[in-house]
């Protein structure tokens, strides 16, 4: 009989290290709320996974954070898939000329994460994004952008399987979703008008691969004072022109 672990299983592993990865030190009975699982399953695949190295757990918190195997792991396949080096000037560059924090985010399947940030000279900030965090396509104006600029059947298929609205509210209902992507598809850029924190701005635009299918965003989030109508556009262009920048220097031509 075969020992190997069923996709299920694989699925409550993935479901917990990116969980842990989303916010760190959180305990065994926080993970199990959020992962939906029974507290003495999550027990037993974080004990498997401390044996592993793949998660440690503090001797004063009791709180687990990602092990050092994911970081020798992840260094390993940075040399494939890390983007975050071509991509720093150009976060450098707009964070400058905006004064707001500028972020790059990438596509993991129905979600997006957080991969890099800028921080603005703005003296006031967000807070709302931050390396590691993760949405689910159409939340925050990095998911919303490359959910808009997927195709009309791509983007039917996702929102019949997905239900925004208990975890993330009313503002993300199937038809709220759909009016804010037909707007995000005119003007070529997202805006997340403080819908997960109160007096919280973003707007995204796109970057995308060789394919070009939208693989990451570039996004902007600040105070909701700097995202006046007469500045938006402002900063719509910019995040245009630094995507454009980032996805002519991923396929190899210049920017």
């Amino acid at each position: 009989m075969s020992t190997a672990p069923g996709p299920d299983m694989i699925g409550r592993v993935a479901a917990l290290l990116r969980s842990i990865a989303d916010s760190d030190g959180q305990s065994t009975s926080t993970l199990a709320r959020r992962t939906g699982l029974a507290r003495p399953t999550v027990h037993r695949l974080l004990g498997s996974l401390a044996d592993e190295g793949f998660v440690d757990r503090s001797r004063t918190t009791g709180g687990w954070s990602l092990g050092p195997e994911l970081y020798l792991l992840g260094a390993t396949a940075s040399v494939r898939y890390d983007i975050t080096s071509a991509a720093s000037d150009i976060l450098r560059d707009l964070a400058r000329q905006t004064g707001e924090s500028a972020y790059l985010s990438a596509r993991r399947g129905d979600e997006t994460v957080c991969i890099a940030e800028e921080e603005g000279s703005f003296p006031l900030r967000s807070h709302v994004l931050h390396p590691g965090i993760r949405f689910p396509l159409g939340v925050a104006s990095a998911g919303l952008v490359i959910l808009a600029t997927m195709p009309d059947r791509d983007v039917a298929e996702y929102v019949e399987r997905t239900d925004l609205v208990p975890v993330w509210g009313a503002h993300h209902s199937t038809s709220e979703l759909m009016r804010r992507v037909a707007a995000t598809r005119i003007d070529g850029y997202a805006t997340n008008p403080a819908l997960l924190v109160d007096g919280s701005w973003g707007m995204a635009a796109a970057v995308f691969d060789s394919r070009g299918e939208p693989a990451w965003a570039v996004s902007l989030t600040g105070v909701e004072t700097r995202f006046a109508d007469d500045r938006r556009a402002e900063l719509g262009a910019a995040l245009l022109v630094h995507a454009h920048r980032l996805t002519l220097r991923l396929s190899g031509r210049r920017g």
